[in-house]
């Protein structure tokens, strides 16, 4: 989803809850990375692999000049021959410690709820001193052992993937410094133009 289809959609969700809590669940996203130069871990469920936000945040960490944003995506099931972006294995998050995040993504469903076994690694990771977040599920668990989560319960207007969306541009937004007169705004307008036309990633 290009900058152009995220105004869109912030529009058609204006007056709802949504764009506010996106941008700040994004804020404390931004603001967990930026401080230690990094550290951000990806992990889904099971049943349940968040690559599609992987590739915005890498994509948002380049438009943005915010290299911290770049995560690292933790796998449950890493194959022999995939190549190293994608070759994380959920060992990663026992070994996590103090300055950096771990954003757990799972779905507010039953099928692809996280399992006991990410629920123990994810608490540990919390005891090292690794700050939690966590996005899409109401899983009780889950969400005590986050210092931060956003549900998103299914819907027919809104789903899971239109809230990552609305994170990894807000998290890259947030990260511009403050407009300072014209030149700031065309600096903006530059880097718009570049983003919206340079061709996609061919990288996940």
């Amino acid at each position: 989803m290009d900058a152009v289809r995220v105004a869109l959609l912030r529009e058609v969700l204006a007056g709802t809850q949504w764009v506010g809590a996106t941008r700040r669940f994004a804020g404390t996203l931004r603001s967990s990375v930026v401080p230690h130069g990094g550290g951000l871990l990806l992990v889904g469920t099971e049943e349940y692999e968040p690559w599609h936000l992987a590739a915005h945040l890498v994509d948002e960490a380049a438009w943005s000049g915010t290299p911290e944003l770049t995560p690292t995506l933790v796998r449950h099931r890493v194959r022999e021959g995939d190549p190293a972006h994608l070759s994380t294995g959920l060992g990663r998050i026992e070994a996590a410690r103090r300055g950096e995040t771990l954003l757990v993504v799972a779905p507010d469903t039953p099928a692809a709820a996280p399992g006991a076994g990410l629920l123990e690694r994810v608490r540990d990771a919390r005891a090292a001193g690794a700050t939690v977040l966590a996005l899409g599920s109401g899983h009780g668990d889950l969400r005590a052992m986050a210092h931060e989560a956003l549900a998103v319960p299914e819907s027919p207007e809104l789903d899971l993937d239109m809230v990552q969306h609305l994170v990894s541009a807000a998290a890259g937004e947030n990260s511009l410094p403050a407009a300072r007169g014209r030149a700031r705004l065309r600096d903006r307008l530059s880097r718009l133009a570049d983003h919206l036309t340079s061709p996609p990633p061919a990288r996940w």
